[in-house]
């Protein structure tokens, strides 16, 4: 950095950070800066100085020192916001950033889900547990998403005014964001009835630990509890949204076990079916978010497109990971989907390059040697790579999302916008 350069933070330094006598010290060291010694106790290198002379010299027009003066003032304030900037654009961990309001959802949700009846308490808390509560992921996205869309509070405002203002614009979004982890969680403990599943989040599922039918109770009483912390909001577009997304969920599990031939080889009935079991209720989720703020239609649809985006892209990674992954990185049996008879991505893109898949698919999955021969040919094909691809083209219509949110200049916002995107990056590159 030249010194010319120090100089002009360290004017800009003085001016912004001590007032009207900062100003003063700003002033006196530039008017001063002309001799060797104020520059030497600024740079701490008084030969490497230029000689007053040598300043004027180089400043084309420069009729006098208040010029000189200006210009310097004007590099300083330049160079400031050039290094706020900087700092502002440094890595921050999506999940540490919301690390307070995650731990007080957890907590919250912990509550939320306690019962009369002992063995109703123990089954519905117990994907709420601490060490088996899972990723965290969409009270992450939702969280984010409040701070994203954040309108800026008055400065006039007192601090403990402001202080009461944001924290009840806060509430809201952190009991979307517990809602929306209640109905996930009831999805999954209905999901592994049906699926028959002997594994959840690394752990025992709850079927296998309780049975089923204390584990479809469970499910049942927390999508109770989330209907009356909905009820609660007050907001009948929010209550409509996060009804459409329940109704999506029972919806997509009907179309998974109950489809036809010709649905089982097509790629627009298993998109479809994926936004209804993983998307929707990432996507409505935000737009709920977005309602709650106050936001516009055109707003929160890009908050919607983002949640649609994301959920797609993450189950279509999902997708590939059962077939790349295993068990202990997933926390559940790899292989689970083609060993259940559900055909996904990037078996369908196989089947488009050997036609012959076709039979082994109709045929089923009962016989072992099917999974075999089923796997000889997503291997010899790109089902994989184009899935990562399909994953990668939704990854980019989430980011663009994002990108076409109101300008804003608010730091935080701006942080939790660069947050979600980087969320969407770690989806798409994840390994589990």
């Amino acid at each position: 950095m030249s010194w010319r350069w120090a100089l002009a933070r360290r004017v800009a330094a003085l001016a912004a950070g001590t007032g009207a006598g900062g100003a003063a010290q700003a002033q006196r060291l530039l008017t001063t800066s002309s001799a060797a010694g104020a520059g030497a106790a600024l740079l701490g290198r008084q030969q490497h100085l230029p000689l007053p002379s040598q300043i004027r010299s180089k400043v084309v027009g420069c009729r006098g020192a208040a010029f000189v003066s200006s210009r310097w003032l004007h590099d300083a304030q330049y160079q400031v916001r050039q290094d706020a900037d900087s700092r502002s654009q440094e890595h921050r961990d999506p999940f540490e950033l919301v690390a307070d309001d995650l731990s007080l959802v957890a907590d919250r949700l912990r509550s939320m889900v306690a019962a009369e009846v002992p063995k109703l308490a123990s089954a519905a808390e117990y994907f709420f547990k601490v060490g088996a509560e899972g990723k965290k992921f969409r009270p992450t996205v939702l969280l984010l998403m409040a701070s994203a869309l954040r309108f800026p509070l008055s400065e006039s405002a007192e601090g403990g005014v402001l202080s009461m203002l944001a924290d009840k614009l806060r509430a809201p979004h952190l009991n979307i964001a517990e809602i929306t982890e209640m109905i996930h969680v009831a999805s999954l403990l209905h999901d592994d009835v049906l699926d028959d599943a002997d594994t959840r989040r690394g752990v025992s599922s709850l079927n296998l630990v309780m049975g089923n039918k204390l584990s479809v109770l469970a499910g049942d009483f927390l999508l109770s509890r989330a209907c009356v912390a909905l009820a609660a909001l007050g907001n009948t577009e929010v209550v409509s949204l996060m009804a459409t997304a329940v109704e999506h969920l029972v919806t997509g599990e009907t179309m998974q076990i109950s489809t036809s031939r010709e649905q089982r080889r097509s790629m627009e009935y298993y998109l479809q079916k994926t936004y209804y079991k993983t998307a929707s209720l990432i996507s409505n989720s935000c737009k709920a978010v977005a309602v709650l703020a106050g936001h516009t239609a055109d707003v929160s649809m890009l908050a919607y497109e983002y949640g649609r985006n994301l959920g797609l892209a993450f189950q279509l990674i999902d997708d590939v990971l059962d077939f790349t992954g295993t068990s202990a990185s997933l926390g559940k049996g790899s292989l689970s989907d083609i060993r259940h008879g559900i055909i996904t991505a990037p078996i369908l893109y196989a089947m488009e390059e050997f036609p012959e898949l076709h039979e082994v698919v109709d045929s089923g999955f009962d016989n072992p040697a099917n999974v075999e021969l089923a796997l000889d040919y997503l291997q010899k094909s790109r089902g994989i790579e184009r899935t990562k691809e399909l994953a990668r083209e939704h990854a980019n219509r989430a980011i663009k999302a994002i990108e076409a949110l109101p300008d804003s200049d608010d730091e935080d916002v701006l942080t939790s916008r660069r947050a979600l995107i980087d969320i969407t990056e770690r989806v798409i590159t994840r390994t589990k």
